[in-house]
C-alpha cells in the first residue's frame, strides 16, 4: 500500500514540477512582473542594498514585529538551504554546466516576483488579537481579491502547513543527521543518530518556542554568518583556481545554448535538459513565486510596503546569484563533475569533492558544516511559515500548539527514512505556488501603482 501511495505521489510530483506546469508558469509570471515593473528590480538593486543596511533599525512610529533586516534574514533562513549545495550539483549533473545559466535566469526574473510578494504581504497584512503581524498569500488573496477568493487562500494555507512539516522540518532534520555523521567519520568519530536528534531537538526548541521574534533574532545573526562562511570558503577555492574561472563562465554560456556532450563520467545533456533542470533547481532554491517568503516579510516593522518589497527582491539575488553561483563555479573549476562514477556517488558528494580538490579534508568540512547550518536555518524559517498558515486556518491561539508540534517532529525527521516524506514535501511545496501565482497576476496592477508612487516621491529615501 505504501509503495502504491508513493508511486502516485511521485507521478503527481513530476506533473506539478514538470516542464509543462509549474516551471513555465513561474518563469512566465516572473518575466511579466519584471516588464510590468519596468525592470525596477534590476535598476534599483543598489538602492535595495542601501535599504537593507538601513533596515537594521526601524522607525519608532512604524508597526510590525521584526526589523526589515531581520524579516529578510528570516526569509533567507528558509531560502538558503541544502538546495544551494546539493541542488546546484544536481542541476549540473543532470543538465550540464548550461543549467547554471538558467538558474541565473530564474533568479533575475524571480527578483520581480519576490518584490511583488513582499510588497503585497505588507500591504494586506493583519494584526491578531495578541499583536502578531500576519501576512502572505493567504491574506493578500483574502483582503486583496475579496471574499469570493477565500477558498483559494484556504488552499494555500493548507498546502503551507503540510509543506512546513516536510520540506521545512523532517527532510532538513534528516539532512542535519546525515551530514553530522559524515563530518564525524572524517575525524574517525562514531556518532549515534539518536544523540544528534536529541541535540537538534534541544537547539531547535530553544529557538522555535520563543516565537517569531526569537527566530528573527537568531536568523539575523546565523544567516549572515553561515552565508559568509560558505561563500568565503568557495572564494578561496576559486582563488586557488583563478586561471580556470574564465573558462568555467565560458562553459556555462556555451552549454546553455548548445547542450553538453558526454565527457568523463558525465552522461551528456541537451539544451532542453539544461533549461529544465536549471530552472527547476533555481526555483526550488530561491522559492520565487512559491509564496513562502512573503509570510516572513509581512512581519517587518515598516510603513511603506514597497520598502519591504525592495528587501524581498534581494532574496533570489543573494540565494542564487551569490551562494548558488559559488557552489556552481567551485564544482566546474574542480572538474569533478566529469569524474568517473560521480553520478552514482550523488550530488552531495560532488560538491564535497569539488571543495576537497583545492582544500583537502577541510573542503569537505566546509561543505558539511554549510549543509548543517543551512538545513537548521531552514527549519527556523519554515516554522514561521507554517505557524502563520496555522493561524490563518485556526486562529491566533494555534500559534503555540503549532510550534510545540513542529519542534517535536524535528527528531522524528532526524531518525526516520523519508522517501515518501520527500515526495510529499516536493508536491505540496509546488502546490503552494499555484494560488500564489494567481494572486500575483490579479494583484499586479496594485504593485505597479505602489512602486510608481514610491519612486516618484523624492522623499522616500529619507523615510
Amino acid at each position: 500500500m505504501l509503495d502504491f501511495i508513493n508511486s502516485w505521489v511521485d507521478i503527481l510530483d513530476d506533473i506539478v514540477w514538470g516542464p509543462y506546469v509549474l516551471i513555465p508558469l513561474l518563469f512566465i509570471v516572473g518575466v511579466f512582473l519584471t516588464l510590468g515593473l519596468r525592470f525596477i528590480p534590476w535598476r534599483k538593486l543598489p538602492h535595495a542594498f542601501v535599504t537593507m543596511w538601513r533596515g537594521r533599525h526601524h522607525h519608532p512610529d512604524h508597526e510590525g514585529e521584526l526589523t526589515p533586516f531581520r524579516a529578510l534574514m528570516t526569509s533567507l533562513a528558509a531560502t538558503i538551504g541544502t538546495g544551494n549545495i546539493v541542488g546546484v550539483a544536481t542541476a549540473i549533473l543532470l543538465g550540464g554546466p548550461g543549467a547554471v545559466f538558467w538558474m541565473w535566469m530564474t533568479a533575475a526574473f524571480g527578483m520581480a516576483t519576490k518584490f511583488c510578494e513582499a510588497t503585497l504581504a505588507v500591504k494586506y497584512r493583519e494584526v491578531t488579537p495578541d499583536g502578531k503581524f500576519v501576512g502572505g498569500p493567504m491574506y493578500y488573496i483574502k483582503n486583496g481579491l475579496g471574499p469570493k477568493w477565500t477558498w483559494l487562500a484556504t488552499l494555500f494555507a493548507i498546502f503551507g502547513v503540510v509543506a512546513s512539516f516536510g520540506i521545512g522540518n523532517m527532510t532538513q532534520a534528516n539532512s542535519v543527521t546525515a551530514n553530522v555523521i559524515n563530518l564525524g567519520n572524517i575525524y574517525g568519530l562514531i556518532l549515534e543518530p539518536w544523540v544528534i536528534a536529541t541535540l537538534l531537538l534541544v537547539f531547535s526548541g530553544a529557538v522555535l518556542l520563543g516565537g517569531v521574534k526569537r527566530i528573527g533574532a537568531v536568523a539575523g545573526t546565523l544567516v549572515p554568518v553561515m552565508a559568509v562562511f560558505y561563500v568565503i570558503g568557495g572564494l578561496i577555492v576559486l582563488g586557488v583556481n583563478f586561471d580556470k574561472v574564465p573558462g568555467a563562465f565560458l562553459l556555462i554560456f556555451e552549454s546553455a545554448f548548445s547542450g553538453h556532450a558526454a565527457a568523463g563520467g558525465f552522461a551528456g545533456a541537451t539544451i532542453a535538459m539544461a533549461i529544465r533542470f536549471g530552472v527547476a533547481r533555481g526555483l526550488f532554491s530561491n522559492e520565487a513565486g512559491l509564496g513562502s517568503a512573503p509570510i516572513a516579510h509581512a512581519t517587518a516593522i515598516v510603513q511603506n510596503p514597497v520598502k519591504q518589497g525592495l528587501l524581498g527582491m534581494l532574496d533570489p539575488f543573494l540565494d542564487t546569484l551569490v551562494v548558488c553561483s559559488v557552489s556552481a563555479l567551485v564544482i566546474l573549476v574542480s572538474g569533478q563533475w566529469m569524474a568517473e562514477g560521480i553520478e552514482a556517488a550523488g550530488a552531495g558528494i560532488l560538491t564535497a569533492q569539488a571543495f576537497s580538490v583545492a582544500m583537502g579534508d577541510f573542503g569537505s568540512w566546509i561543505v558539511t558544516v554549510g549543509l548543517v547550518l543551512f538545513a537548521f536555518s531552514t527549519i527556523l524559517g519554515w516554522c514561521v511559515y507554517g505557524e502563520r498558515c496555522a493561524i490563518y486556518l485556526f486562529g491566533h491561539k494555534a500559534a503555540l500548539p503549532y510550534r510545540v508540534i513542529f519542534t517535536l517532529v524535528v527528531p522524528v525527521g532526524a531518525l526516520a527514512k523519508l522517501t515518501l516524506v520527500w515526495s510529499l514535501a516536493d508536491l505540496f511545496n509546488g502546490l503552494m505556488a499555484i494560488p500564489n501565482l494567481i494572486a500575483l497576476l490579479l494583484l499586479s496592477p496594485v504593485v505597479f501603482k505602489l512602486a510608481k508612487e514610491y519612486f516618484a516621491d523624492p522623499t522616500h529615501k529619507d523615510e
